[in-house]
């Protein structure tokens, strides 16, 4: 808890985490805004909601991860687009059926396919669909049991509601006040990887030194990219070559 340096870790891969996300959490919160404008009468068409209760809950963990890989919702992304299906109708098994699926939205399918090839990605992929709905049907199953799923739902105008002073806005101040402080860690103490751009902590990466400065790195992967790299225009031809000799 009194280490620089270990808060500089924690800085660095709350800061990296960001880098990778904050699009897929961005275009999370984006889409959930549009759909919380879509009359009632669109998720009451998407989700069955005059059968019996058995048949409700299957149909709703199969559409839930549906609509989770369709608008490439990720991670924290999906917790308001879910508030708004779930007053829009779908059932508690459903909801977390489509919280789950972030792990199969369409980029990281991508991501599984380079990896693994197209045959493999398509087993995980299913794999963990099928996971997905399993435990969400568990999940709903033991939450009932307990009475733990709540019976009145929101409207979209309480979860996209105005701002006043209560704990959800005193959390975010303070969730805020440590965002920034951890960013100013990565700044003060981190460099830029000019390969993959990734913020790294000057002590502990990998370094270069060319021509009169050093070059830092978070991989040996990034400081061979870099060493291949034809020397720029406006640089000597031989300080590269330095470098690439380093």
């Amino acid at each position: 808890m009194r280490s620089a340096e270990a808060w500089s870790d924690v800085a660095h891969n709350f800061r990296g985490d960001w880098q990778m996300l904050w699009k897929e959490i961005g275009a999370g919160f984006v889409l959930a805004g549009f759909v919380g404008l879509l009359p009632m009468e669109t998720f009451n068409a998407l989700f069955v909601t005059d059968a019996p209760a058995g048949i409700r809950t299957i149909e709703n963990v199969v559409v839930g991860p549906l609509i989770a890989v369709l608008s490439f919702v990720c991670s924290v992304g999906n917790v308001p687009l879910a508030a708004v299906l779930w007053s829009g109708g779908i059932s508690f098994a459903g909801v977390m059926a489509f919280i789950f699926a972030d792990l199969i939205v369409l980029p990281i399918l991508a991501i599984y396919r380079k990896y693994y090839g197209t045959a493999f990605a398509l087993r995980i992929a299913a794999l963990m669909l099928l996971t997905m709905m399993v435990a969400a049907l568990v999940i709903d199953g033991a939450f009932g049991a307990l009475r733990l799923i709540p019976s009145a739902r929101p409207s979209p105008n309480d979860v996209f509601g105005s701002v006043g002073l209560d704990y959800k806005l005193v959390l975010n101040v303070i969730a805020l006040a440590g965002f920034a402080a951890l960013v100013a860690l990565t700044r003060r103490r981190g460099a830029t990887d000019p390969v993959c751009g990734m913020t790294v902590d000057r002590a502990k990466a990998l370094t270069l030194e060319e021509h009169g400065r050093t070059v830092y790195f978070c991989s040996e992967h990034c400081r061979h990219e870099y060493r291949a790299r034809p020397p720029r225009s406006d640089e000597p031809a031989h300080a590269h070559a330095h470098a690439r000799s380093h």
